[in-house]
C-alpha cells in the first residue's frame, strides 16, 4: 500500500469532525469532469506522481492522535486497492474515525468493509441519472445495477452515510435533477456541490452551474429528499 498525496488536515471532509484526508490513485471511472486526472489516470499498482509510504503516514497521524477526530479515505477509488482493509485496521488500531469516500461501483467490496464495522461514514458520489451514467463515467461495459445496489445498501441505515453529486452545466439539466431525486428520495443526506475548474479535468471547457440554477435545483429536489443541501457554494 503506497499513498499518492496527504490533506494533513481538513475541517470539511468529514462533517463535524476535525481530518485529514488521504488520497489512493487509481479509479475505475475516468468522469469528463474529475478535478485530478493525474490521480485517477495512474494504474492503483504503478507508482503515482507522489508516493507516501504507509509507515510513514502511520508515523504522521501517531503524531496527530488527540489533535484528529478521523482519517478519510478518498481517491481516485480507494475500493480498487486489495490491502484497503489492513489500512483501515492501522487507522482504527490509533483512534481515529474512518470515512470512506467511494463511487460505488465495487458494491461487493464496499459491502465487505462496511459490515466489518471497521467504517464509520461513507461519501458515495452519484453521478447523473441512470440512462447516462455510462456517458460520464466512460466505463465499458457499465452496469448501473450495481450503482443501485449501492444505494440501496446504504439507505439501510447500517452506516453514517451521504450522497453526493457535482453539477456540470454540459452534464445536468432539470431532467436529471428530477430522475435522481426521484431515484434517491427519502430522508439521505444528499448534498449539490458546486463544479471547481481545477485545470487539470479529463475533459477541458466544462461549466459550473449558476448559484441560481444551483438553488433552483436543489428546491426541486427537496420535493423528494428533504435533506438536499448545496456545499462548496
Amino acid at each position: 500500500m503506497h499513498i499518492s498525496g496527504l490533506q494533513k488536515l481538513s475541517l470539511l471532509d468529514y462533517p463535524g469532525k476535525i481530518a485529514c484526508t488521504i488520497f489512493l490513485n487509481g479509479c475505475n471511472f475516468k468522469c469528463h469532469f474529475c478535478h485530478n486526472k493525474d490521480l485517477v489516470l495512474q494504474d492503483s499498482l504503478s507508482k503515482p506522481f507522489e508516493w507516501i509510504e504507509l509507515t510513514q503516514f502511520i508515523d504522521f497521524i501517531k503524531t496527530r492522535q488527540n489533535k484528529l477526530d478521523a482519517v478519510c479515505i478518498s481517491g481516485g477509488e480507494p475500493l480498487l486497492h486489495n490491502d484497503i482493509l489492513d489500512l483501515i485496521e492501522k487507522i482504527k488500531s490509533l483512534g481515529f474515525l474512518v470515512k470512506l469516500d467511494t463511487n460505488g461501483y465495487l458494491v461487493e467490496k464496499l459491502k465487505q468493509v462496511v459490515n466489518t464495522g471497521l467504517i464509520d461514514y461513507v461519501a458515495m458520489d452519484i453521478k447523473t441519472s441512470k440512462d447516462k451514467y455510462a456517458e460520464i463515467t466512460n466505463y465499458n461495459n457499465f452496469d448501473i445495477n450495481k450503482i443501485m445496489e449501492s444505494v440501496s445498501f446504504l439507505k439501510t441505515g447500517i452506516v453514517a452515510y451521504e450522497f453526493r453529486t457535482t453539477l456540470i452545466k454540459e452534464f445536468h439539466t432539470e431532467k436529471e435533477i428530477v430522475e435522481l431525486s426521484n431515484w434517491i428520495q427519502g430522508d439521505s443526506k444528499w448534498f449539490f456541490q458546486k463544479f471547481v475548474d481545477s485545470g487539470n479535468t479529463i475533459t477541458k471547457n466544462l461549466h459550473a452551474l449558476e448559484d441560481e440554477e444551483m438553488k433552483r435545483f436543489v428546491s426541486m429536489a427537496k420535493e423528494f429528499v428533504p435533506n438536499v443541501q448545496i456545499r462548496g457554494m
